[in-house]
């Protein structure tokens, strides 16, 4: 039995307990984060992923005032 089939459920369920966004505040035009925080991309799959022709596009939506 595979571990993925055509639904690619165990991907759905771990972006699911992840979450597929975040907000981040900036302040002075850099990442207002603490020292020990990093920002991580994961790729859910076990087939396909990054080497396997999968593509993944990345959005960025900056709200509030211009510098």
């Amino acid at each position: 039995m595979a571990s993925q089939g055509d639904d690619d459920m165990p991907g759905h369920v771990k972006c699911s307990l992840m979450g597929a966004s975040l907000s981040v505040p900036i302040a002075d035009g850099k990442l207002h984060m603490a020292p020990n925080q990093a920002l991580l991309l994961c790729e859910h799959r076990n087939m396909g992923g990054w080497s396997g022709g999968h593509q993944r596009t990345l959005v960025l939506t900056v709200l509030g005032d211009p510098l």
